[in-house]
């Protein structure tokens, strides 16, 4: 993959680099066909990654020639899935026309130590969904200790993931921080890509996880992020 090289040390991202590093996201249970038809039509204009969508609201329909990826959710926000309807629920997104998913571990198995059983869950994910399909894990590093978000890290290498991510922004713990991101970074270590999600407001937030260790970035408020550094023209390659 080119996008899990962490950028630590290097310059100060742009808003057009930060805008290809994000899933431009709409996760809300209140969420319409219409609301994500504009989510894609948003996601185009700015030029981000992709757009992580939950699977019901699948299959998505692009606009002619657009560069986006499609992701989903999987397990989401909980966890608390068995391993077999998280992995169903993932190859059914990709039947229809994921090119990503987001799952989220059992994080009570993981505060338990538990790291067996969150290695054989991410691994029944990835069975479903192999490569070139992209599967990020959402450990949910608000919940967990450093000790504990070192072994999810090192429990989704084990299992075959692509990349770890910090939340689902669902949790009451919260989401991402710089700490987690650089310790997520530090123990994958540019073998897989690191997520940071929940919370991630504004530019120099984005800039602040990048020079953490975040090669992706999980954000709702993307036009409102990429704003920070002016106007775009609209031709959907950025700012």
């Amino acid at each position: 993959m080119t996008d899990t090289t962490p950028t630590t040390g290097a310059a100060a991202p742009t808003a057009a680099d930060v805008a290809r590093m994000i899933d431009h996201t709409l996760l809300k249970p209140e969420a319409t066909r219409a609301d994500v038809d504009a989510l894609v039509a948003e996601a185009v204009e700015l030029g981000t990654y992709s757009v992580c969508v939950s699977p019901s609201m699948l299959p998505l329909v692009l606009p002619e020639g657009a560069d986006l990826k499609i992701a989903v959710v999987a397990g989401f926000p909980s966890g608390k899935h068995t391993s077999a309807v998280k992995a169903a629920e993932a190859a059914e997104a990709v039947a229809a026309g994921a090119d990503e998913v987001d799952m989220v571990i059992d994080v009570g198995a993981a505060k338990a130590g538990d790291f067996a059983s969150v290695e054989e869950d991410i691994a029944a994910v990835r069975t479903a969904v192999p490569a070139p399909t992209v599967l990020k894990v959402i450990i949910e590093s608000a919940a967990l200790s450093d000790d504990e978000i070192v072994a999810a890290c090192r429990a989704a290498e084990s299992a075959g993931a692509d990349f770890v991510k910090t939340s689902t922004g669902f949790h009451p713990t919260g989401g991402a921080t710089v700490h987690a991101v650089e310790l997520m970074a530090q123990t994958v270590g540019g073998r897989l890509g690191v997520k940071a999600s929940g919370g991630v407001r504004s530019l120099a937030d984005a800039q602040a996880y990048v020079a953490a260790g975040a090669t992706r970035l999980g954000v709702s408020g993307s036009r409102a992020l990429l704003g920070d550094a002016g106007a775009g023209d609209g031709s959907g390659a950025g700012y």
